[in-house]
């Protein structure tokens, strides 16, 4: 049994953090956070993502993903939701405007703070309908949910765990000094990029 546990949480755990590394939404939303306000928002939003991750995996583990087996438009409605956000957010990085949005001034710019940013994070992995699939699908192939509470416990710690470990990771390498002195004359066009492939991954969301 023991020996079945561990294994579960390697598969878990590898698979993971594979699913974490390709770029998508969550990363995009990392970026745009990190490069253009604090690393507070930016740690924030790692944060939510994590969130929304491990709402997908308790309601996996609960047995509710089977409701998206029987009723497919519940899928539909997260997707809709979800490209609805994402070209939100695509929209208002590809309105920005270079005046306020210079890297180097960032101390006189105006925060969106870590409340947004984290809901940012949320509601970005939240409704992802891949994200659903992927772990609906791990959960039906790879690994067990009918265990007891204690192991559904480590599989939602080892979500938790390892979504927000890669993506603080992330906001801690672009929001160093370094990396910020680097882009400090394009912020404005990396905010228009980020919008972009956000509104992008929107649409696409769309016609999956």
């Amino acid at each position: 049994m023991f020996l079945a546990f561990y294994q579960s949480l390697a598969t878990l755990a590898t698979v993971n953090l594979i699913a974490l590394i390709s770029p998508g939404p969550d990363f995009a939303v990392v970026l745009k956070n990190s490069l253009l306000y604090s690393r507070r928002t930016a740690l924030f939003t790692a944060v939510g993502i994590a969130f929304g991750a491990i709402i997908h995996v308790i309601y996996t583990l609960l047995g509710l993903g089977v409701v998206l087996d029987d009723y497919p438009w519940v899928l539909d409605v997260i997707k809709y939701l979800g490209a609805a956000y994402l070209i939100y957010l695509g929209v208002k990085g590809l309105m920005a405007k270079k005046e306020g949005l210079e890297l180097g001034s960032l101390r006189h710019r105006k925060d969106i703070g870590g409340r947004q940013g984290f809901s940012n994070g949320v509601l970005t992995n939240l409704l992802n309908p891949k994200c659903a699939m992927f772990f609906i699908s791990l959960f039906a192939v790879a690994i067990s949910s009918d265990v007891p509470v204690p192991i559904m416990i480590s599989y939602i710690a080892i979500v938790f765990v390892e979504t927000v470990l890669w993506f603080s990771i992330v906001a801690f390498v672009l929001t160093a000094k370094s990396t910020r002195e680097k882009f400090a004359s394009q912020a404005h066009w990396i905010s228009r990029l980020c919008g972009l492939i956000l509104l992008g991954l929107g649409v696409r969301f769309i016609f999956m």
